[in-house]
């Protein structure tokens, strides 16, 4: 593989550990890896749902939504403001461990984040986890006011950095993820964390590591 020109990453679950709200779920729940992953799963499900029917929020309602569902469905009933801490603890995100080291050895090249979190969600995680002047572009699907896996968010990363989408590699660690930007036409890095099989959607990932310090030497940087 060429050096690609540009990195872009996806955010949550590939930069941001989104289970570390498992955290302040502990004072609503003995299980607060079941509400965890459930919330997730919501959360996704709506992003899909959502751009299916035109229905567009931002990331920020739609994580509300998805909690709401969790609580209501494992039968959870926090106060106000324990719910509100939970939304929160989505604000300030821990990395996974090899983030910073990843980021650092594949600059100077530009790095980028293309998310399905809102403005305000990625501005906080970036701040929150000291990663502030690491990214020249924090792409938010806000400005096409869609989700994932649709063209129209994969575009957003060729428009800012006046590249084709061949000379950029995209990084995630969601397999469905992979398969929409492959089939946009990044080059694509899957980051099989969980060494799970990939997605059967007729698109295999150009690069596949189990974490993002793998990248660079995988990528000749």
């Amino acid at each position: 593989m060429a050096t690609p020109r540009a990195f872009l990453f996806d955010a949550y679950g590939t930069l941001f550990d989104v289970h570390t709200v498992v955290e302040a779920g502990r004072a609503v729940t003995d299980d607060p890896q079941a509400l965890s992953s459930l919330w997730r799963q919501k959360q996704l499900e709506y992003t899909w749902l959502r751009s299916l029917m035109g229905r567009y929020v931002d990331f920020w309602e739609v994580t509300r939504a998805a909690l709401s569902f969790a609580l209501r469905r494992l039968g959870l009933r926090p106060s106000p403001a324990q719910a509100d801490a939970l939304m929160e603890a989505y604000l300030t995100l821990g990395t996974f461990p090899e983030v910073r080291m990843a980021l650092a050895h594949l600059a100077p090249a530009p790095l980028g984040i293309l998310s399905n979190g809102s403005p305000m969600m990625l501005d906080a995680a970036v701040r929150s986890a000291g990663l502030e002047g690491m990214f020249q572009h924090l792409l938010s699907v806000d400005e096409v006011q869609c989700y994932k896996p649709s063209p129209r968010v994969y575009e957003l990363g060729p428009r800012a950095f006046g590249l084709s989408a061949g000379e950029i590699l995209f990084v995630s660690s969601n397999a469905w993820d992979i398969a929409g930007a492959g089939a946009f036409g990044y080059r694509t890095c899957w980051c099989n964390r969980l060494g799970v099989p990939m997605e059967g959607l007729e698109v295999t990932p150009d690069v596949e590591v189990e974490r993002l310090d793998q990248i660079p030497e995988r990528v000749g940087v």
